[in-house]
């Protein structure tokens, strides 16, 4: 009996480390690494920032804190909008650390540099705040997914509505690197194609404490549209000193914020921002799962979220959920079952994951409310439209991926 006893226990222990071991293959590493690298100190830092964490971190939580029996654990830098510091922290965040999935990324520059690290490395990007349309076209790889907007949309939406109303002729403001250039080049070939025209632009470098030259010159060249192809608080201090020049109350031109998100919003006051069009693909107050979240999130954060807030959420759960499906953290198979998985949560419904990396979903044209309208610090904006993904997005037949077949 005690010889029966005897085998019976080595049994039960060589089958326990046979059950850890396959459980550890499933996951090399004996954790899910989840890194959020973003800009959390400059131009940037409001509508991402430390906010993305604490997205994540709500998002790690209510997954239940695991997956195939592993821990999921987070990391956060800053990147400062520098590639080389973006790129060096990807690298040893991959190699060392043992990351198997960067978020938001913010700065396109930044967002490119990194998405190529990770194709090398055989790891994921899930890009939730850089927005160059680069990232899913010329750039594209089959690691990465571009989950919020891109400039396509942005322009898409924005300067789409603003030519049905008359605004045919426009002068750029733009940021000088690959963001801005991608909104103005993807924001001309929407007015080329309705008849618009461009009648001028101007480059401005990151982090521009004073706009005062370069709305002088766009005041002076007579287009209808001053289109702002900037964002965070490069937009604020263009709208603030548009203010200050009188051009929000001109009637013969108009300001239109191509990337203004609702932390920037919140930051103008409606009594500047009033009256000005955008294009989001999220906002706390559409819906009562919205605001339900977005609730939980002010709790944590005392801000409303931003879309690439939320988005940063809903691009983590949904990576882990196809961790789970896939049964292995395994780049690819991750990937396969995150393209074959439909996004439906609080932040989007049928959102669909593309061969060349685009989460397509549904946008929102909306307008900031005036001061009587708004009922509360938070309440900012008007839903003019909402344009379903398939018209937010570029096709895929338009598309310059080389993994796509067609090209």
């Amino acid at each position: 009996m005690k010889r029966y006893s005897k085998h019976l226990l080595v049994l039960t222990l060589v089958l326990c480390g046979s059950v850890a071991i396959a459980q550890e293959s499933k996951v090399p590493s004996g954790a899910i690494r989840i890194g959020v690298l973003n800009d959390q100190s400059g131009v940037y830092s409001g509508m991402g920032g430390l906010g993305s964490v604490v997205a994540a971190k709500m998002a790690i939580e209510d997954f239940g804190g695991n997956v195939l029996g592993v821990p999921i654990e987070l990391l956060s830098a800053d990147h400062q909008n520098k590639t080389d510091i973006g790129a060096t922290k990807a690298r040893e965040w991959y190699d060392t650390k043992k990351v198997d999935v960067i978020v938001d990324l913010a700065a396109s520059n930044v967002g490119l540099a990194v998405m190529a690290i990770a194709k090398e490395k055989n790891k994921i990007v899930i890009n939730t705040g850089s927005g160059s349309s680069r990232i899913t076209n010329e750039n594209c790889n089959d690691r990465t997914a571009h989950w919020v907007y891109n400039t396509y949309a942005l322009a898409n939406g924005t300067a789409k509505a603003v030519l049905k109303q008359g605004g045919d002729s426009w002068f750029f403001i733009t940021a000088d690197y690959a963001f801005g250039h991608s909104l103005e080049k993807d924001t001309t070939d929407v007015l080329d194609a309705g008849g618009g025209k461009v009648i001028g632009s101007i480059k401005h470098p990151l982090n521009t404490p004073d706009f005062s030259s370069f709305l002088l010159q766009a005041q002076a060249s007579g287009a209808k549209v001053i289109g702002l192809a900037n964002a965070g608080t490069d937009a604020v201090n263009a709208i603030k000193g548009a203010k200050e020049f009188g051009l929000l109350k001109s009637k013969k031109q108009q300001l239109v914020g191509l990337t203004t998100y609702v932390t920037d919003v919140y930051g103008i006051g409606v009594e500047t921002a009033q009256g000005i069009q955008l294009t989001e693909a999220f906002y706390w107050d559409l819906n009562d799962e919205t605001r339900a979240w977005s609730k939980r999130f002010y709790d944590r954060h005392k801000s409303m979220p931003s879309m690439i807030q939320a988005g940063t959420y809903s691009g983590i759960m949904h990576y882990l959920k196809s961790i789970k499906a896939a049964g292995t953290s395994e780049a690819g198979a991750v990937m396969a079952k995150m393209r074959a998985t439909p996004v439906n949560d609080f932040y989007t419904k049928n959102g669909v994951l593309r061969e060349d990396g685009l989460m397509v979903h549904d946008m929102y044209l909306f307008q900031v409310k005036t001061p009587t309208q708004s009922k509360g610090p938070w309440d900012l904006y008007v839903l003019k439209q909402t344009i379903p993904g398939n018209q937010a997005f570029a096709s895929l037949a338009e598309s310059k991926c080389p993994l796509i077949k067609n090209n």
